[in-house]
């Protein structure tokens, strides 16, 4: 069957968040297998751009952003001038720009919106955005849930189940890591335990809580965190004023060549996430590709403990509870056929489950489903 699908996402890589590494990773992937996808988002600058390589993608100017919302004249004028190109219309939300610029054109083909979290904090723009938001879920055809809690959660979906469809979210398999790097971080961290958490440091990811984890920890353990953020000064005066600068180290931004040098590294990871706004949890999925045993939290209706199966993957524990985490990561590291154990079957349930090719798979069947 031969279809034209568009994926409206804020932006695009080398613009990485989680959203566009799963837009990313499933244009690539629905290409590859044949499926003409091209993209449509935010440049992240004041000016148009274009590239049409394996696929186009028109990159729209931005002419400011208000609470991670970016704003954009272009993008309505893109879309009203390629929309009869195309079979399907892919919609990443949130991303309240795009949902209103889909519903000013008059679209005759097949809408998908892919329901990555609901919006959560910023209730003005909810409260302005909700009549498109309501407008647009009844317009679609079928909306893409990341897991089957954050869909029992979402009081925005409850009307609108019987147009659901669960496809967790999947990614490729890990790059090899840099062994001279990791050589180097070796040695460096040499007769510790290593704890391993990656992400933005603002306060749904509970990163405070980890940290204050680390007093239970006695000095043979070492907790490392990835990231940048508005939180990065608090997290520092946070380990400073209580002396943990040796069990917790702030890592900033890592490069991503070097990412999997770090999975490798660490002899478990932690989520220590703490609100339903981490409505997934990739970089799990991203540890256990690497067979790495996990330590998260049971936030409710979000799909982060659905992907880390208590006692099976690792361990899920109650959020907001420092005392919690670091007695998973003591009875995990201390036993090492416990420690095995989760990360082997992390790695079966990636392969099982996460994997890019589940989900383009997946998505494809719904398409055809649409169009048939």
């Amino acid at each position: 069957m031969s279809f034209r699908v568009l994926h409206i996402g804020k932006y695009y890589p080398p613009h990485f968040g989680g959203i566009e590494r799963v837009n990313f990773d499933l244009v690539e992937s629905l290409n590859k297998h044949g499926i003409r996808t091209d993209v449509l988002c935010f440049n992240d600058s004041a000016d148009d751009k274009f590239e049409d390589g394996n696929y186009r993608i028109y990159r729209a100017s931005n002419l400011f952003t208000l609470r991670s919302t970016p704003f954009s004249f272009s993008l309505f004028k893109t879309l009203k001038q390629i929309h009869r190109n195309y079979d399907i219309i892919h919609l990443h939300l949130p991303n309240p720009i795009g949902a209103i610029a889909l519903q000013m054109i008059n679209f005759k083909g097949k809408i998908v919106l892919h329901w990555h979290s609901d919006i959560i904090r910023q209730k003005i723009l909810r409260k302005f955005y909700s009549p498109f938001q309501k407008s647009l879920l009844n317009r679609a055809n079928r909306i893409i849930v990341t897991s089957p809690p954050y869909l029992d959660g979402s009081e925005d979906l409850k009307a609108f189940k019987s147009k659901c469809m669960v496809i967790p979210i999947g990614i490729t398999e890990p790059e090899l890591p840099d062994q001279n790097f990791l050589s180097e971080l070796k040695n460096k961290y040499s007769g510790k335990k290593i704890v391993f958490s990656l992400g933005r440091l603002i306060y749904y990811k509970g990163f405070n809580y980890l940290i204050e984890a680390a007093k239970e920890l006695s000095d043979d353990y070492l907790i490392l965190i990835g990231g940048t953020g508005e939180l990065h000064e608090e997290l520092s005066r946070q380990i400073v004023e209580n002396s943990l600068s040796k069990k917790v180290k702030l890592l900033g931004k890592i490069p991503s060549f070097q990412i999997s040098s770090y999975f490798e590294l660490c002899d478990l990871y932690c989520l220590p996430s703490c609100e339903r706004s981490e409505a997934f949890g990739i970089v799990q999925i991203e540890a256990m590709s690497h067979g790495k045993p996990i330590i998260s939290t049971s936030i409710p209706y979000s799909g982060v403990s659905w992907i880390n199966d208590h006692d099976y993957t690792g361990v899920v524990v109650p959020p907001k509870n420092p005392k919690a985490l670091a007695k998973a990561i003591q009875i995990t590291l201390s036993n090492p056929e416990i420690c095995d154990r989760y990360g082997n079957n992390a790695r079966k349930k990636f392969k099982a489950e996460f994997t890019v090719d589940k989900m383009c798979q997946k998505t494809t069947y719904l398409y055809e489903s649409l169009l048939t």
